[in-house]
């Protein structure tokens, strides 16, 4: 019973149906959906001095800023080109960005 219990869930693991949070890596997400470009490779050193420094932001607050971004709360001329790229971005995915840029 166990068994089957754990290839049920490896299998709906490894179609994406499952677990999404938990094996997403928030460093490779960070760097595949964009974000480095701007705030940079290390989330301390963005490429304009009007761009946020991420790196050690509490995870909450960093997510409450994404998800207000995607959902169009948050709405003004430093946002319109992270409204792009969020949108593209999956709550669970966001929740682990935010989770690792905490830990930097």
């Amino acid at each position: 019973m166990k068994t089957t219990a754990m290839l049920a869930g490896a299998a709906l693991l490894s179609l994406g149906l499952i677990g999404n949070a938990a094996a997403a890596d928030g460093a490779a997400l960070y760097t595949a959906k964009g974000c480095s470009a701007c705030h940079g490779a290390d989330a301390k050193t963005p490429i304009m001095p009007a761009y946020p420094k991420l790196a050690g932001q509490n995870a909450q607050y960093a997510l409450n800023q994404m998800k207000d971004i995607k959902s169009g709360a948050r709405n003004n001329g430093q946002t319109a080109a992270m409204k792009g790229i969020v949108m593209g971005i999956s709550d669970e995915e966001l929740q682990a960005i935010a989770e690792w840029l905490a830990a930097q």
